[in-house]
């Protein structure tokens, strides 16, 4: 039961969703590289949350 969106603001979650996930994968590499224990943990745990936000606005503009 999606709500019905328009062609532009299908066009904006989109690049919302691809900006989100751009920052997942910034965020990763930086925690993966600079960051050691639970700093690391903390910070992959947002990359995860942040990336499946970006998700959910992709599939929201297929919809």
């Amino acid at each position: 039961m999606a709500a019905k969106l328009d062609p532009m603001s299908k066009m904006w979650v989109s690049f919302i969703g691809i900006g989100l996930m751009i920052v997942a994968a910034v965020i990763i590499t930086y925690a993966r590289n600079k960051t050691k224990g639970w700093i690391r943990l903390l910070l992959t745990l947002a990359a995860l949350v942040v990336l499946i936000y970006g998700f959910v606005c992709g599939l929201l503009a297929i919809i």
